[in-house]
């Protein structure tokens, strides 16, 4: 096994989808991809949901004008049917052409997604190898609040987070969103030692307090939360959002909602191993790629001051107890499966 790079360069989309066009957004997808190689990265990053975006539309809380009359609007039936039929399956040729444009333009894809079961949606990522080899995919543990209107659970693949990419990259990690706010979860994913991790978030806004939102979930809070996980990991976090224009909220008719209601939401910045922001930010409402160079000893300086799974650790008094595989739904006793317990 080669030692890891001492340099490594690194690609963060901010950048908006084709909103529910799975045609349009594997395009872009595969441009992205060739810029960031063309331009030295080894890796590039995209949001939660990237493909085919994230559904906005769930979140609004306040009313929307629907058929002549106010209504509150927690459930749009139609637009998550198109959503459905714009969902990433896999194995499929569009999830291919990702993989061979990773191949071709040989850099790692780490890719948000909704993912198309037999027509249950779920949050998902997948880690590509420069050599198109899918290495893991997981689904988000549980979504987040009003995202349960439309995705289900992991089925346990959820800890499927970490791989080695086969280079001298080193190990790479994703969670999305709100996982990173999991703190089990979260030493699992420590524990599998991964020097990059990926944080994929869907448009993030600044706080304010007359939306009555949560600080928690604007963009200020969502930085707060990988600046911890890269300080807890002491691994490099590539917090990576979506570009959210007026197109789009049309498109969804989030106009009037609580939330995601006017152009924005990037956010992408690169956090360093002791929590620096190492990136400048681009515009909210600008699409484009965040570069960085990261300098792998600065994971060997923040290891070396704390190691929350190694020297800092007390697995003689705390320990983290794991669950692995998938549950099967159907469990028949002539294959002489045991029930799941």
């Amino acid at each position: 096994m080669p030692l890891p790079l001492q340099k490594v360069r690194i690609a963060v989309a901010q950048s908006e989808p084709i909103w529910l066009d799975l045609d349009g957004t594997i395009e872009k997808t595969c441009k992205l991809i060739t810029e960031a190689a063309a331009n030295g990265a080894q890796l590039i990053a995209f949001p939660e949901c990237w493909v085919p975006g994230y559904p906005v539309w769930i979140w609004p809380l306040t009313r929307v004008l629907y058929i002549g009359r106010l209504r509150s609007r927690p459930v749009d039936s139609s637009l998550t049917t198109t959503y459905m039929h714009n969902a990433l399956k896999v194995p499929s040729p569009k999830m291919t052409s990702i993989t061979e444009s990773a191949a071709t333009n040989k850099i790692i894809v780490v890719l948000g997604y909704t993912e198309n079961i037999h027509e249950s949606l779920y949050i998902a990522q997948a880690i590509i190898s420069a050599e198109g080899e899918i290495l893991t995919t997981r689904k988000k543990l549980k979504p987040t609040h009003m995202e349960r209107t439309i995705f289900g659970d992991s089925g346990g693949d959820c800890l499927n987070s970490v791989v080695d990419t086969k280079t001298d990259i080193g190990r790479v990690g994703a969670l999305s969103c709100w996982e990173h706010l999991q703190p089990l979860l979260k030493y699992h994913t420590y524990a599998q030692r991964e020097r990059i991790h990926v944080a994929a978030w869907p448009p993030i806004y600044p706080f304010s307090e007359e939306d009555g939102n949560l600080f928690s979930i604007s963009k200020e809070g969502a930085e707060a939360i990988s600046r911890t996980y890269a300080i807890e990991s002491q691994s490099f976090v590539l917090h990576c959002t979506t570009v959210l224009s007026q197109d789009g909220i049309d498109r969804m008719g989030t106009q009037n909602g609580g939330q995601m209601n006017v152009p924005g939401g990037g956010g992408s910045a690169v956090f360093a191993p002791d929590g620096r922001k190492i990136t400048e930010d681009l515009p909210a409402t600008e699409e484009g790629i965040i570069y960085a160079d990261l300098d792998v000893d600065e994971i060997c300086k923040a290891r070396g001051f704390v190691d929350v799974c190694g020297h800092y650790s007390r697995p003689d008094l705390l320990w983290l107890g794991v669950k692995e595989g998938v549950l099967e739904r159907v469990v028949r006793a002539e294959d002489g499966a045991s029930t799941p317990d």
